[in-house]
């Protein structure tokens, strides 16, 4: 039986990322994202949902993300689904799901939430390559106007 794990998901860290070493010395950053969900009730009112999503980055996309993101900052991340099991000090069972990050991406202009420290330097600059982002093309999106 062939299996898929993937995850994509929006959102906004929920703290200032924090860098921390594993014995073998490889990086590793734990942090939540917060992914609004806003759609209409039964009544036809628009409602608004957030959802926390526990996220771990390793490596060297952890440590990107702890110099330049910062408390409330935007960013897309593609990942895989992981439970973790453990049993607390009373014995009792306990388990989580969590998003392992295989991809991360900042979106968003310095103007938006989080910006950056000012003693930080500036993030890399990317490819010429790359397509610009829609903030970047001047195009936006009025979310009332999209289909789903």
């Amino acid at each position: 039986m062939a299996s898929f794990n993937k995850v994509i998901l929006v959102g906004n860290l929920c703290k200032t990322p924090e860098l921390r070493s594993i014995p073998s010395g490889t990086q590793v950053c734990d942090v939540s994202i917060a992914v609004n969900d806003k759609r209409k009730n039964a009544a036809g009112e628009w409602i608004e949902e957030v959802t926390f999503v526990d996220v771990t980055f390793w490596g060297k996309t952890a440590e990107v993300l702890a110099k330049y993101l910062d408390k409330g900052s935007p960013i897309l991340v593609e990942g895989r689904l992981k439970l973790d099991k453990w049993e607390d000090k009373d014995g009792q069972k306990r388990s989580k799901l969590r998003v392992v990050c295989e991809r991360m991406q900042m979106i968003g202009s310095k103007g938006e939430g989080g910006q950056r420290k000012e003693s930080e330097p500036s993030a890399p600059p990317r490819d010429a390559s790359e397509a610009p982002t829609p903030s970047e093309s001047g195009t936006t999106y009025n979310d009332d106007n999209l289909p789903f």
